[in-house]
């Protein structure tokens, strides 16, 4: 299962309202590609694939993760942290044995 932050579902908020239309979902995918094999992904969409979509509710916000996402991103944690080095959406997944130096790409 998927979960996201308080905050991470406000600043998601956010941005959703401003796009122009404001799209139906965010959708969370695990992608081919990187130094480390995979990598995370986040877009919004307007379309529910009802046969191959898991759909999460966090407070009103629809988050979709197809079925080969699922299961690499079972029990992961999505936060949005500001430091002083910039800001950003941090996954947290325990399934990961190790990421690239620049934290863009894992393996499970």
């Amino acid at each position: 299962m998927v979960q996201l932050t308080p905050v991470a579902v406000t600043k998601v908020k956010e941005i959703l309202s401003q796009q122009n239309p404001v799209p139906t979902a965010l959708r969370v995918a695990v992608v081919g590609g990187g130094c480390s094999g995979f990598s995370y992904r986040m877009a919004f969409e307007n379309q529910v694939n009802e046969n191959a979509d898991t759909v999460y509710e966090f407070d009103g916000l629809k988050v979709l993760v197809d079925q080969m996402s699922e299961m690499y991103l079972d029990g992961v944690s999505i936060d949005y942290i500001e430091t002083l080095e910039g800001a950003g959406f941090k996954f947290n997944n325990p399934q990961v044995k190790s990421t690239c130096g620049c934290g863009s790409s894992f393996t499970v």
